[in-house]
């Protein structure tokens, strides 16, 4: 097997029988069949859209949503070639350790395992990303030509760091499907299947394992694959339906004898204009503001974090603020930063205000979950249900988190901060989301608490894994992509001594 094929043009009923079956053609899956490339192993990668945009393919990504408003369910993913890499921001940042323990203050939280687990990893995931060299929260120093770091009073906010995806070419972020697409072409052993469709993974009688993966095409054809090993790499959301949907043998669906496919959903919330920050001498690094940091090639951009300590001590959820745009105080604001000046005995007479933004880590909540709904896609499949939460705790743990920040800005006497916002529905006026789907297969020890053991095999089921965000426990602030890449470049060591 070799070179891309197209499902449509392959005669009906063909049967396939690869070694590893990858369901989906995104980051995860992509990176996957790359890492698999010197196994030598037959890889099949089956992408249910073509090398470019289709209507008819990004309408089966429709569903219906209730509870909490959110994202249309078909304008949050692009189905084809290269998945989400096709509209991200790039913006990349590993996980900290705090994301993988045990936290009381948010239950369901933990993984099965230390950060340490997926670091040797991250290296590669951080190349195949495109984000330059791995500098992150060293950037401190190597960018200080650009200008020094917004100046904290000892507490729990710090500056952190954010880098971008570029491609070779220098242009941000690095598009899966068009980056890796000659490599997939020359890989020897690996067929990229586009315009396949998986309508069904169905099992063995005693649910033990995957025997084949039903396929069809938008125009009509219909196939049929046994693997020896199945990997879902669809998205949290097409992940959940799928393994729902294939209800045949396991009557609740595929992995879900203890009722956990689909729950615990999460995205990033991203709360817009949540405090006006006011920097009493006007200077502010450009870096703060924008992603005009260089350092050593890597593109930066800063963000405000909670510490560790100050989380694990405060009992909060992760955050990572990040300055917006120059705005203009009215003139109640401008008496607060005169008379704030005049108490700490300091000049605001050049003093600029910026609003901030962030981006919010969610409590895991089982409620939060995909379901099937009650109308079908073009190819028959039922579609999915979005049930969306956001708890007002989830609000509270980033309003202390920017309480702290203020609190140290006005003892380091160099500005101060305005909360914006205190009641619940004005959070939500100003709420945007990241479009990073996480959870609905989540990773446990235990099966009665996750879909996924730690080595992201379904429970119960010999030969299908899961790769990709959806698997994640717990959300940390961190967008995913770089981190799930790591993650999957870890499944393909363990699929590799499998397979052998």
């Amino acid at each position: 097997m070799s070179a891309f094929q197209d499902a449509r043009t392959l005669p009906r009923d063909t049967v396939l029988a690869p070694d590893l079956a990858i369901i989906g053609g995104g980051p995860a899956g992509i990176s996957l069949a790359l890492a698999m490339a010197d196994s030598g192993q037959n890889v099949l990668m089956l992408e249910s859209g073509a090398a470019s945009f289709a209507p008819e393919t990004q309408k089966l990504y429709q569903g219906e949503e209730s509870g909490v408003r959110y994202i249309a369910l078909d304008g949050g993913r692009l189905r084809f070639l290269g998945g989400s890499t096709n509209h991200w921001g790039g913006w990349c940042r590993p996980l900290d350790e705090i994301d993988f323990e045990s936290r009381d203050v948010l239950p369901h939280s933990g993984w099965p395992f230390a950060r340490s687990e997926i670091e040797p990893y991250f290296a590669r995931a951080q190349a195949l990303v495109e984000a330059g060299p791995w500098i992150y929260d060293e950037a401190g120093t190597t960018v200080s030509d650009k200008g020094p770091t917004l100046r904290l009073g000892q507490g729990g906010v710090y500056t952190t760091w954010f880098q971008f995806s570029k491609t070779l070419g220098g242009v941000l972020p690095t598009h899966f499907g068009d980056r890796y697409r000659d490599d997939l072409k020359r890989a020897p052993r690996l067929t990229p299947l586009l315009n396949a469709n998986i309508t069904g993974i169905r099992l063995s009688h005693d649910a033990k394992r995957v025997e084949r993966l039903d396929v069809a095409t938008l125009s009509g054809n219909r196939l049929t694959v046994k693997p020896r090993c199945t990997v879902l790499a669809a998205g949290a959301i097409e992940n959940a339906r799928l393994l729902l949907a294939s209800n045949d043998v396991m009557k609740a669906g595929v992995g879900n004898g203890n009722d956990l496919v689909g729950r615990f959903f999460a995205d990033h919330p991203i709360p817009r204009n949540v405090a006006t920050l006011v920097v009493f001498d006007g200077k502010l690094a450009p870096f703060y503001s924008n992603s005009q940091a260089v350092a050593e090639g890597a593109v930066m951009r800063a963000a405000l974090s909670p510490t560790q300590d100050f989380m694990r001590r405060q009992g909060l959820a992760g955050s990572l603020t990040t300055v917006e745009n120059p705005v203009k105080l009215d003139a109640l604001g401008t008496a607060a930063v005169v008379t704030t000046a005049q108490a700490l005995g300091v000049d605001a007479s050049s003093a600029r205000a910026f609003s901030l933004g962030c981006g919010m880590e969610m409590a895991p909540d089982p409620e939060r979950r995909i379901t099937l709904g009650g109308e079908r896609d073009a190819l028959d499949m039922p579609l999915s249900n979005l049930h969306m939460t956001i708890s007002d705790r989830d609000f509270a743990h980033f309003r202390q988190t920017l309480a702290e920040m203020g609190r140290q800005l006005l003892a380091a006497r160099t500005g101060m901060l305005h909360l914006t916002y205190k009641q619940r529905h004005e959070w939500m006026e100003g709420l945007d989301w990241g479009n990073h789907h996480l959870g609905t297969t989540r990773m446990s020890a235990d099966p009665k608490r996750g879909v996924v053991d730690a080595d992201s095999k379904v429970h119960g089921i010999a030969n299908l894994y899961v790769a990709g965000s959806s698997v994640f426990p717990t959300y940390g602030s961190s967008n995913p992509t770089m981190n799930l890449v790591a993650l999957t470049l870890r499944l393909a060591d363990r699929l590799k001594k499998v397979l052998t």
